[in-house]
């Protein structure tokens, strides 16, 4: 009855959420024509969306370091009892690669093809270098936990007052996570207390989860009535033709791309994205991987059945390392842009060395901030000039919307396939002849 009652539930979020997304649309548009400045008369309805958004995010990444920690300790412990631990991780690794290789050949072909860098209406004003770049260096920092909790400050200094902020590493966050998972399985006898307690924690912070994704379509109307009334539409003006080749390319991929490797598979694509769909909503609104990963993490396994023992391990770690949209497409398609721009020539080994940061670069910028850090790891690395990304950040948050949504959908992909390699996908859950039973899930609703 429970596990009815919680299908019930996600066969209506999707509704919920489109509905959501309908009034937010209308509540920005209408702050927008008001005016959000301050003194205006749509400032405080404006002001009101950023809030309810901003909060409801941050309620969840508050959460996604216990979640992180607590899914990737139970999944080592999960796998160690799994047949073939080991071919799924690495086959796990390769289809991000794959995956990811794919979006970047789009990428630079709809670059070269549509060439939205001899066709940009944005003036040479605008370009100015980010306050922050990307390095492989800070790959190789990032590696290495600063503390245990994979905690971060930064102080700004503004009108005379200093503020500082906190933020969480998740890829330290996730190095912690599997260094303790490995150390309590070789522990032996006296560790097993400590999963035990581990498992435990995890169900209680999928309970509270829960209650935070219900508020789902309450952020929803916040946050894409921020989108709407801070940014609106007007920006796609001067750099059209860059965010049509972007859209071009997310579309690509996950209308196409995406089925072709489903049914290459033996998998319906149109119950994988029934089933993911909630997920890819999420992530177009929120603008955040690892916001949705709860989302993620839920329909990966009981919509399209894929074991909890291994979909703990693969989304968490496709939350921060495979990124089709931010890591393959867009800095593909925004290097190719910027060398027209600035009418610098990109030869055969340009393109060879924006395959290679793109397949690889997603992982270097785990725990890092947006799409911005790896745009800034591939000019640097090319050679072009850092000033381009001022171009850019005009249209960035509503570029951003589409690149995360085929982030969420790739997180899910990727290990349904791998599970159906492996023949550990259960069937008849992903062709929707039986529901999974998720306690946590559905005690919650």
């Amino acid at each position: 009855m429970a596990s009815q009652k919680s299908s019930r539930f996600i066969s209506g979020f999707g509704v919920q959420v489109l509905a959501a997304m309908v009034v937010g649309l209308g509540l920005g548009f209408v702050a927008r024509q008001l005016g959000v400045e301050a003194g205006q008369p749509g400032h405080a309805l404006a002001e009101t969306l950023r809030i309810v958004g901003s909060s409801f995010v941050q309620l969840l990444k508050a959460l996604v370091p216990p979640l992180v920690f607590t899914a990737i300790v139970a999944s080592i412990a999960n796998l160690a009892q799994l047949q073939n631990a080991a071919g799924l991780v690495w086959r796990t690794l390769l289809w991000f690669a794959i995956t990811a290789l794919i979006a970047v050949a789009i990428g630079i072909a709809l670059g070269i093809g549509l060439q939205p860098g001899l066709h940009a209406g944005a003036i040479a004003e605008a370009a100015k270098a980010p306050s922050s770049t990307g390095s492989w260096l800070d790959f190789l920092t990032g590696l290495v936990p600063s503390n245990f909790l994979g905690l971060t400050a930064s102080t700004k200094l503004a009108d005379g007052s200093a503020t500082t902020s906190v933020s969480f590493n998740v890829l330290q966050i996730l190095v912690i996570s599997l260094v303790i998972g490995a150390a309590a399985l070789k522990a032996g006898e006296a560790g097993k207390a400590f999963l035990a307690f581990n498992a435990s924690t995890l169900v209680v912070i999928r309970k509270v989860l829960w209650w935070v994704i219900r508020l789902t379509p309450i952020g929803t109307v916040g946050l894409l009535g921020t989108a709407v009334a801070k940014y609106g539409w007007d920006a796609l003006g001067q750099l059209g033709q860059f965010a049509l080749a972007i859209y071009i390319g997310l579309f690509l991929v996950l209308l196409v791309v995406y089925p072709a490797l489903l049914a290459a598979h033996g998998l319906n694509p149109l119950r994988f994205f029934r089933a993911a769909w909630p997920a890819i909503q999420l992530g177009f609104v929120s603008r955040s991987s690892i916001g949705t990963l709860p989302v993620t993490e839920q329909v990966t396994e009981t919509g399209l059945g894929v074991p909890r023992a291994y979909s703990a391990f693969a989304v968490p770690l496709g939350a921060t390392t495979k990124m089709d949209g931010c890591a393959a497409i867009y800095p593909a398609i925004a290097a190719i842009f910027v060398a027209q721009f600035y009418g610098v020539t990109l030869h055969l080994s340009d393109y060879l060395l924006i395959v290679v940061v793109s397949v690889i670069g997603s992982a270097a910028t785990a725990g890092l901030t947006g799409a911005t850090v790896m745009l800034t790891l591939t000019l640097s690395t090319l050679g072009l000039p850092l000033e381009g990304v001022g171009l850019l950040l005009a249209i960035d948050p509503i570029l951003d919307m589409g690149r995360t949504a085929v982030n969420v959908a790739g997180q899910a992909l990727v290990p349904t396939l791998v599970a159906k390699q492996q023949g550990i996908l259960d069937q008849e859950v992903y062709d929707g002849r039986r529901a999974a039973v998720d306690g946590a899930q559905a005690q919650a609703a």
